[in-house]
């Protein structure tokens, strides 16, 4: 991949990898913190991404292992984050929106990872096998299982807002 290339690509990537990433973690400083930084690793090893071979889904990929990285890091020192801090989307985000996102993050990590590779990121079950290194008989379990989670949530936080 040539400059030029690698510029394009992080022009066209980055806001939606940040969006995926966010999705995933529930930060929106973590997300574009990691998602900056796996770029910065992808720079490095521009000349071994090829375009044929998604080099999105490597840097999302990079991006979600250092999320994972640093939430473990955090969390072995015992502090808890300051979520009055954090950075938070310049609009409000809708009520359906808070609603969805409190539900996903009751979601098991594998679940709500699966749920945000396949719905948000428009990936095909055997793609999101490949991202997270899963059978894809175990992907659309996943997958179920969510969505019937997901129904159950959204579906009591519904029948409570309107009660």
């Amino acid at each position: 991949m040539t400059e030029d290339e690698f510029d394009r690509f992080y022009a066209a990537s980055f806001t939606k990898l940040v969006g995926h990433i966010y999705a995933m973690c529930g930060s929106m400083a973590e997300a574009q913190d990691c998602v900056q930084e796996a770029f910065v690793r992808a720079w490095d090893h521009k000349s071994k991404l090829d375009t044929a071979n998604s080099p999105e889904a490597w840097v999302r990929t990079t991006a979600y292992r250092l999320a994972v990285s640093r939430w473990r890091r955090a969390r072995r020192s015992f502090r808890q984050p300051d979520r009055a801090l954090e950075m938070r989307p310049a609009a409000e985000p809708s009520p359906e929106r808070v609603v969805l996102e409190q539900a996903l993050a009751q979601l098991p990590e594998d679940q709500r990872r699966a749920i945000v590779l396949y719905h948000l990121c428009d990936l095909s079950v055997a793609d999101v096998a490949a991202e997270v290194g899963a059978p894809t008989g175990t992907i659309k379990a996943r997958l179920s299982r969510g969505r019937a989670t997901l129904a159950r949530l959204l579906n009591t936080d519904l029948e409570v807002r309107h009660a």
